[in-house]
Parts: structure tokens; C-alpha cells; sequence
């Protein structure tokens, strides 16, 4: 079955926070030394909220210090500061792998989660058991057969899957990869769907593929004699199709059928966070009514079976099934509502007001002394330029803390510093899910804010724009 965020669920943000890490690796804030008039606040970096299912801004390591209310002032031009381009894409983040690589179809990566392995088994295991029933003549070869029938079903749903992905490049939406895994298979799109339309087509062409391979099965039925291992393989293929697809149309979110209502609701509202709020309550109806019905419906015989042949263990597997079920749509339904609530929070975050003040400082100045001039400039964050005045690294917080007091004058900002990256470079323009992807397309704990003028502006410490997510996401809606 196909339920985990769809077998053609789109899902429209990273689900799993990104963990890559480029570059050399941030030290870990040591204790901090004893706060002096000369220096700007560092703190130590608090403990990691928790999340609530939502994808942190950015995998930086925590070194807080808390921005000042009042937008920062921007520091001295510096001739020479290459800028980025308002609207410029960020590089594209390393794939975050997930099981087996299977493949790239379009160029999107195709990987097999380890728990397919043990759906796999399971359904070769069952469907062996009816195999038996069938073509007892079969003998053990039945599991052979049955195996074949797994990999056939998931092969659908891939096409499902793909479906999905091929309609959000038409969208030129990106698509971060497919996952094949337990009760179906996710496609990770990354960007939510410009209009109502556009996300009613995205979701709806996954059941219509299905319903089409189910129809394209019962074709291929008709010339093929009843009760053999093709007829029985064919009629297998067709019903379970058709399964997904009914399945995935019912009208609730993680589900098809729930993003195609969101849409709906979407076009006649005119907001989006409507149409997901009422798919979504819908959703957690399903759930319950899915926790609830399809034991009573197997026990009734609805699926073929009756109260004659049903046995204590058959009700305990029925209710499993069903617990798993509603608990996937369940979960499902409750992170689609936050991510909804993240995208309304988004443009809040917003680089020029996150961004700290700081002062430029040459490779040989001593720590101490760079340390006084922030003090005195009111900055609280260090740019190491050459003589020109070029940027060249930021001074990491984390390394000021860890250096002691006495040492600082003895230590040059250019040993503390992190040379500069065009990914580091952050235009002071940017804002929301942009200012996200630039974040995640290369980790760092802080970034250098320039002006379109290729000006420098200031720093981002990444730990700011983590404390000012989370803080948005508390907020209601």
C-alpha cells in the first residue's frame, strides 16, 4: 500500500533535516571565559530545542549569542567585496542518500529503504500462501513466483512515484529524490506548488498512472488463461494497482487525494494554509476511521474473508495493520500542518535583520585588539580582510571562546578565522525559504552579508537564523 507520504504522496519540503558538512569542521564552544568590558558577548550555545517534525533552517552547530533587537548597521564599504546576486541559486546540497541507489530517472535518484526489504518478504510470504491455493502444482517454486510479483507491484508504484516527479520538473519544481520503503514509496519535492491547479495536477497524476497500469494489466489479462502463473501474476498486478489508487484518492492528508483537496479548499479560499488545515483535519479522520473500519470490514468478510475463516491471530494482524495505517496517516496529516505553518512564518526570517554588525580587521591583528574595536563599534562579529580591505575569512565565535583570556593577545585573528567560500557570501536581500537554501547548500556556522554593491553589511551566524526559526514555529498561525 502507498501511505507514507504517498506511493505518490508529493512531498513539498526536506522531511529529514540535511546533515552534510563541508569544509573544516567547527570547533565545539568551550566553557566561556569571564565576560570583560572589551570584548562582545559570546554565550554558550544552549541545548538544540526540540523539533516538532518540521526541517531545521540550516545543520549549523549552535554558537549563540543573541541578536540586538535594532537592524544592524552596516560596516564600512570594502572596494573589492565580491557580492552574491540578488535571486542567485545556491549550489546544489550533497544527495542525502536513504537506502539502496537504484537509479537516476530524470536525473532524480531512485533509493531502496531497508524496511522495503522486509515488506518484500512479507508479500512473498502471502501472496505464496494464495499461490498455493491456486497452482498447488507450484510447489515450493510458488515463493519464486511470489517474489517476482513483489518486485513487479513496487515497480508500479515507482512508476506512480515518477509520475509525481515528472510533473514537478514541468513545474520546474525541484525534486530531492524517491524513496521506496515500507508502505509505499515518498517523492521529496522541495518547493510547494505555485497555484491551486498546479498542486491539484501535481497529486492527481500519481492515482491516474495507477488507475492507467491497473487498466493496461486487464488488457493484458484477457488473452492470457485463467489459472496459470501469467493469469494469476496479471489479475495480482491489475488489483493492486487499483488498490493504490483508490487508496491514495481518498480525500485526506499525507494522501493524493488529501493534497487534491487542499487545493480546492486552496482556489476557493484563496489560501493556501486553509486548504491545508481542512485536508488535514480530514486526514486524522481517515486515520481513525482506517484505525476503526478495516478491522471491523475484514472481520465482516468486506476483503473476502468471514467470521468462519477468521481466527485469533488473523483479527491480531488486522488490527496491526490497521494501527500502522492510521498512525502513517496521522503523523502525516500533523507534519503537513506544521510545514504549512512553517511557510507562513518563512518570511520573517529575513538576512538584513538577522544580521550582526561587524568590524573588519587585518590577518596579524591580535585577538585582543580586535576584540577592543568591536567593543568599541558596537559589533559583535570579525571579517579578516587583506590590505585592500578584501574579505577574506570570518572569525569563527566558537574559536574566540575556546582561546583564553590571556593568550588573546598573543593570538592573530587570522588563525580563528574560516576562509571565505562563494557559498559563504549571503546577499543582504535575501529572505525566507531563498535565505534557507543558501544555508543548506553549503553548512557553515557564519556567513558573510554583503549588499547587491558587493559592500559588506555584516555577519549571519547561523545559530541567529535557528533561534529566530524556532521562535517562528512556536508562534500560532
Amino acid at each position: 500500500m502507498d501511505v507514507s507520504g504517498g506511493s505518490g504522496q508529493p512531498r513539498s519540503d526536506n522531511a529529514e533535516p540535511a546533515q552534510q558538512t563541508t569544509g573544516e569542521e567547527p570547533a565545539p564552544p568551550a566553557p566561556q571565559a569571564p565576560e570583560k568590558p572589551d570584548e562582545p558577548q559570546t554565550t554558550p550555545a544552549p541545548e538544540k530545542p526540540e523539533t516538532t517534525g518540521a526541517p531545521e533552517p540550516a545543520p549549523a552547530p549552535h554558537t549563540d549569542a543573541t541578536p540586538e533587537p535594532e537592524e544592524p548597521r552596516p560596516a564600512p564599504a570594502q572596494p573589492g567585496a565580491a557580492g552574491m546576486a540578488k535571486g542567485q541559486p545556491p549550489q546544489r546540497p550533497k544527495e542525502p542518500g536513504g537506502g539502496l541507489l537504484m537509479g537516476r530517472p530524470f536525473g532524480v535518484p531512485v533509493y531502496v529503504a531497508p524496511s522495503w526489504f522486509v515488506v518484500a518478504a512479507l508479500i512473498t510470504w502471502v501472496f505464496g500462501g494464495q499461490l498455493d491455493r491456486v497452482l498447488p502444482e507450484l510447489g515450493a517454486a510458488r515463493y519464486l513466483v511470489s517474489l517476482f510479483f513483489a518486485i513487479a507491484f513496487y515497480a508500479s508504484v515507482l512508476i506512480h512515484e515518477l509520475a509525481h516527479t515528472v510533473a514537478a520538473i514541468r513545474f520546474k519544481l525541484p525534486v530531492r529524490r524517491i524513496q521506496l520503503q515500507f508502505f509505499g514509496g515518498v517523492s521529496e519535492i522541495e518547493k510547494e506548488a505555485e497555484t491551486p491547479g498546479r498542486e491539484f495536477v501535481l497529486a492527481f497524476v500519481g492515482p491516474l498512472l495507477s488507475l492507467v497500469l491497473s487498466g493496461l494489466f486487464y488488457l493484458a489479462m484477457q488473452p492470457v488463461e485463467p489459472g496459470t502463473v501469467p493469469g494469476v501474476l496479471l489479475a495480482g498486478l491489475m488489483v493492486s494497482n487499483l488498490i493504490v489508487a483508490a487508496f491514495n484518492l481518498l480525500p485526506g492528508l499525507p494522501l493524493d487525494g488529501g493534497r487534491m483537496l487542499r487545493a480546492v479548499v486552496w482556489k476557493i479560499t484563496g489560501r493556501p494554509m486553509s486548504g491545508t488545515v481542512a485536508a488535514a483535519w480530514v486526514g486524522r479522520a481517515l486515520a481513525v476511521s482506517v484505525l476503526i473500519g478495516l478491522p471491523l470490514l475484514n472481520h465482516w468478510g468486506a476483503f473476502g474473508g468471514g467470521t468462519d475463516d477468521s481466527s485469533g491471530m488473523d483479527a491480531v494482524t488486522d488490527a496491526l495493520l490497521a494501527a500502522i495505517l492510521a498512525a502513517i496517516i496521522w503523523t502525516g496529516a500533523g507534519n503537513s500542518l506544521r510545514m504549512a505553518r512553517l511557510r507562513e512564518h518563512l518570511p520573517e526570517l529575513r538576512a538584513r535583520t538577522l544580521t550582526r554588525r561587524a568590524v573588519p580587521v587585518e590577518t596579524d591583528t591580535p585577538l585582543s585588539e580586535a576584540l577592543r574595536r568591536a567593543n568599541a563599534a558596537g559589533a559583535r562579529a570579525l571579517v579578516v580582510v587583506d590590505a585592500d580591505g578584501n574579505p577574506l575569512s570570518l572569525v569563527r565565535e566558537a574559536a574566540i571562546v575556546g582561546v583564553p583570556e590571556h593568550r588573546r593577545p598573543w593570538v592573530a585573528v587570522s588563525g580563528l578565522a574560516q576562509d571565505l567560500t562563494d557559498g559563504m557570501r549571503v546577499s543582504a536581500e535575501l529572505a525566507g525559504e531563498d535565505l534557507l537554501d543558501v544555508l543548506r547548500a553549503t553548512p557553515a556556522t557564519e556567513y558573510l552579508v554583503v549588499e547587491e554593491t558587493g559592500e559588506i553589511y555584516g555577519v549571519l551566524s547561523a545559530a541567529d537564523v535557528e533561534r529566530a526559526f524556532v521562535r517562528a514555529m512556536a508562534r500560532p498561525a
